[in-house]
């Protein structure tokens, strides 16, 4: 993995960020890389909350991927706070070699770190690369998991 660092993303992040996750069918259809301001709104959103973590995987100054852990104090399992990543996405040039495993593992261990007692994360039901992907990692796909568009 060479020279890689995962840290915080910032606002000069963003247009990397937008781009890979528009880089697939899905977010082709639903994200909108020429468009920032609502992304640069929803990182304000998410630096003002200390349970939000937005990171990016950069080399030499390039960034190559991304995620975001949400940590979630609850009541179930004897009031264990739980994990969520969300939006993990690796650049077309990257995929394959690691970096994936290397950010969630960042983020699991970050869970633990954070007191976390179960990390969980949905996937579309498309994308059965990553289910594959997640189920090395350890991940069991254990719930049906449901959304309603507001």
């Amino acid at each position: 993995m060479g020279d890689l660092g995962i840290r915080r993303a910032t606002a000069d992040d963003l247009p990397a960020i937008v781009a890979m996750l528009a880089d697939d069918p899905l977010g082709a259809q639903r994200e909108s890389p020429d468009d920032l301001a609502p992304y640069l709104a929803a990182l304000d959103r998410l630096e003002a909350d200390p349970h939000q973590h937005l990171v990016v995987a950069v080399r030499e100054d390039r960034v190559i991927g991304t995620l975001q852990l949400t940590v979630i104090p609850g009541l179930s399992h004897r009031g264990a706070t739980r994990a969520v990543i969300e939006a993990v996405r690796i650049h077309a040039d990257e995929r394959g070699g690691g970096l994936g495993g290397r950010l969630i593992e960042w983020a699991i261990d970050t869970s633990r770190e954070l007191g976390c007692r179960l990390v969980q994360l949905t996937s579309d039901k498309s994308r059965v690369d990553a289910h594959r992907f997640y189920e090395r990692l350890g991940f069991t796909a254990s719930h049906e998991g449901f959304k309603l568009r507001l």
